[in-house]
């Protein structure tokens, strides 16, 4: 391919699920190189992984292929290439299925796919158990190879969310395993754009500044664009006329988001987030650039997903007077009533109601009863039919916000870890000829990051202060890794990240936050960015798929820390 000067690189989707019409409108909208899309999650994968227990065939986002039936055409027509994670445990499935549809209708498009990140069959060999699926995080070398042949649409199994931005920039300007900064600059904006809008206003704390609701196009979200340059830093921007916004604010916000110490690991680079420099370089424009990058690390990260069992649950409605003695009461009699007690079973009140309230739904509040276990007769419908039983014979204003209903499987994450160079990360080029892509010859041991104190000591004074919620001066993004959370919390101001830094600590943390009392907490300082950054082990239990925490991906768990008062300096108020 042409070295250029940039690439422009969009994105159309962040999730399995997202907005079906941004594929369109992100090649309707103005000039692409490339359009990449990630459709795969953790527990995208155990969806995936059911669906291919039905059907072998399956495995794939069908999502995707549908959009294909109404943009393929469109796309080669404009001469934009297509790389995308679509393929989930199946790649191979969905390439023959975009190579039927350009039959079908007549597209020249060169079709390729990423595989070899399947590891199931060897799963047990490598140490990792007997699990639903096994999928490596692969590269950015398998794009690459995939475009340097020239294909138009690439689709791969599980890669890193960014080497979908990285292989494209990797194959513009040829780069190679030992170009780390120019690696780790692209790995920086794929890892802004692979959300879509969270980069261009979506999920943002200072949402109220932005203009979301001025008009109908402010109001529908633009999705974002990386314009890398040769030596990795690059502008994040969006098509013109879309919603949304693109500030150091949004950039920074998703930054921070699912990210733990400065080293930010991958396949073929280790990304230092502490070196990062942004800048405002207009309206919608925001330059990333200073990134630098050092070897990867030895093993390839594994994503595993495990069925569970079986759960159900129910939700109880308590209304007025006497919540707790209501509460434990249909406890004693639903316990004692159950044909079989389950292996696992969590009650939680939440005490939604208040007093002297104007409506019934405001001085209600609601008890959940959430039932797991491996035998699906012992959480099935008579788990929640036992609740119906009692509906005449418990407590005052008896009421449940659902039918009974039965349960439904569920499934475990882990993490795992493999040798790079016992994964066969392959691509097979639209001519069906297969490269193998060997791991980065510059592998090596990567220390762990080293976490902050506990407890930070405060040495400068800044005045008299006044107890605000946090969120007056920080936002924060927050999100899951596995069993684990993270929460980034950022300012905008030096002298506010000054108080920030010595203020915010891991103990106090935890004092804002009592659910993550006794769990394990990190924090690590990133100046750079004006953020602290805190990963929260355990809090999700065995990840999103297993956990009953009312927010399970722990998406508001940022925003709850921002509702919380904390003494802030009045001169920054």
């Amino acid at each position: 391919m042409t070295v250029q000067k940039s690439v422009r690189i969009g994105n159309a989707s962040g999730f399995y699920g997202d907005r079906f019409a941004a594929v369109r409108e992100m090649l309707e909208g103005g000039e692409l190189d490339f359009l990449t899309g990630d459709y795969l999650a953790e527990l995208t994968m155990l969806i995936l992984g059911k669906d291919r227990l039905k059907d072998p065939k399956a495995g794939y986002a069908k999502t995707f292929l549908r959009q294909m039936e109404d943009c393929l055409g469109l796309a080669v027509d404009k001469g934009v290439k297509i790389v995308t994670n679509a393929g989930g445990l199946n790649p191979h499935g969905l390439a023959v299925a975009l190579r039927e549809l350009a039959d079908r209708t007549g597209i020249d498009a060169g079709i390729a796919f990423v595989d070899g990140d399947d590891l199931l069959g060897r799963a047990a060999d490598l140490g990792l158990g007997k699990p639903l699926t096994a999928n490596a995080y692969l590269g950015a070398f398998g794009i690459k190879s995939a475009l340097d042949a020239g294909a138009d649409v690439v689709v791969t199994g599980r890669i890193t969310d960014a080497s979908l931005t990285v292989g494209p920039a990797a194959a513009v300007f040829d780069w190679d395993y030992d170009d780390l900064d120019a690696l780790a600059g692209a790995v920086v904006a794929g890892h802004v754009i692979e959300c879509g809008a969270q980069a261009t206003g979506g999920n943002y704390a200072f949402f109220t500044e932005l203009p979301l609701r001025e008009s109908r196009a402010a109001g529908h979200i633009g999705f974002p664009i990386a314009e890398i340059a040769a030596d990795g830093s690059s502008v994040i921007t969006k098509h013109d006329g879309t919603g949304g916004a693109v500030t150091v604010g949004t950039v920074t916000a998703q930054l921070l988001y699912e990210v733990s110490g400065p080293r930010y690991l991958g396949p073929d680079v280790t990304t230092r987030l502490d070196s990062i420099t942004l800048g405002q370089e207009g309206p919608d424009r925001v330059s990333i650039s200073g990134v630098r990058g050092e070897a990867p690390p030895e093993t390839t990260k594994v994503s595993l997903n495990h069925l569970g069992g079986v759960r159900n649950e129910i939700t109880m409605i308590l209304t007025g007077l006497d919540i707790e003695a209501k509460a434990e009461l249909f406890r004693a009699q639903f316990l004692a009533a159950l044909p079989a007690l389950p292996q696992q079973i969590n009650w939680e009140l939440s005490r939604l109601d208040r007093a002297d309230a104007q409506t019934e739904e405001q001085a209600s509040a609601l008890l959940r009863c959430v039932a797991r276990d491996s035998d699906a007769g012992k959480v099935g419908r008579a788990f929640s039919s036992t609740a119906v039983e009692l509906a005449l014979a418990s407590y005052p204003g008896f009421s449940m916000t659902a039918p009974p209903g039965n349960g439904s499987p569920f499934g475990v994450f882990e993490p795992g870890y493999v040798d790079a160079a016992l994964v066969e990360h392959r691509v097979a080029f639209p001519d069906g000829v297969v490269e193998r892509i060997d791991p980065s010859p510059l592998r090596t041991r990567v220390e762990p990051d080293v976490s902050d104190p506990q407890s930070v000591t405060a040495t400068t004074d800044f005045g008299p202060t006044e107890l605000q919620p946090l969120g007056r001066i920080a936002g924060a993004r927050s999100g899951d890794k596995g069993g684990s959370a993270n929460i980034g919390v950022w300012v905008r101001d030096p002298q506010h990240y000054a108080w920030l830094e010595e203020t915010l600590d891991a103990e106090l943390l935890a004092e804002l936050l009592p659910e993550v009392h006794g769990l394990t907490i990190h924090r690590h300082r990133l100046p750079n960015l004006l953020a602290v950054n805190f990963v929260i082990e355990g809090v999700l239990g065995r990840g999103v798929a297993d956990n009953v925490r009312f927010d399970p991906q722990a998406k508001g768990m940022g925003e709850w820390l921002r509702s919380r008062p904390v003494p802030i300096p009045r001169s920054f108020l």
